[in-house]
């Protein structure tokens, strides 16, 4: 089935889920909710979404494997990934797999619909006036290793030669929610 304004989300928080879900049938969406890349390759087979919503982390997957297969289902589909682990090295990735947009948490339903608008590049955006801190730098180097190790915390700690419990504290201390 395809409906012009059908979208999916794809987020492993029920209640999250649930909350855009409603909101964005309010704006006269078809709304579909999916947790797992299973979910969304089954939901694939009989819809044909439009627009589609992706968590980065969804549990013990990443978020980037659904946004590769949305692509590849559909290349014109407008894809947003949304996330509380924000980091440049998974922003870039997403990109590279079809995601025309990257948001962090919080953002609600007006931001990801700005977002949907703005599936082309600017290249008037302004470079950015200051270099990046270190901490900035270690935040991102941090998320690389997560990612490359799955978003396995004991995995990316041993990787990145610290205590599992300092990687913990240090990532509950910069959580985006």
């Amino acid at each position: 089935m395809m409906t012009e304004r059908q979208l999916l989300i794809v987020e492993d928080d029920e209640a999250f889920a649930r909350t855009l879900k409603r909101s964005f049938e309010r704006r006269g969406y078809d709304v579909l909710l999916a947790d797992s890349l299973e979910r969304v390759t089954a939901l694939l087979t009989t819809n044909r979404p439009g627009f589609a919503v992706v968590d980065l982390k969804l549990g013990p997957q990443s978020g980037l494997a659904c946004v590769a297969a949305l692509h590849a289902h559909d290349p014109a589909m407008l894809i947003v990934v949304l996330t509380g682990f924000a980091s440049i090295a998974t922003a870039v990735e997403a990109i590279k797999l079809g995601a025309t947009n990257y948001l962090a948490k919080p953002s609600n339903t007006d931001d990801i619909e700005a977002a949907f608008a703005r599936s082309g590049g600017n290249p008037a955006t302004p470079l950015a006036p200051r270099p990046t801190s270190i901490k900035t730098l270690e935040w991102e180097h941090i998320h690389e290793v997560l990612k490359d190790s799955d978003f396995n915390i004991s995995e990316a700690a041993r990787r990145l030669g610290m205590h599992r419990r300092t990687l913990a504290r240090k990532l509950d201390k910069r959580q985006v929610r």
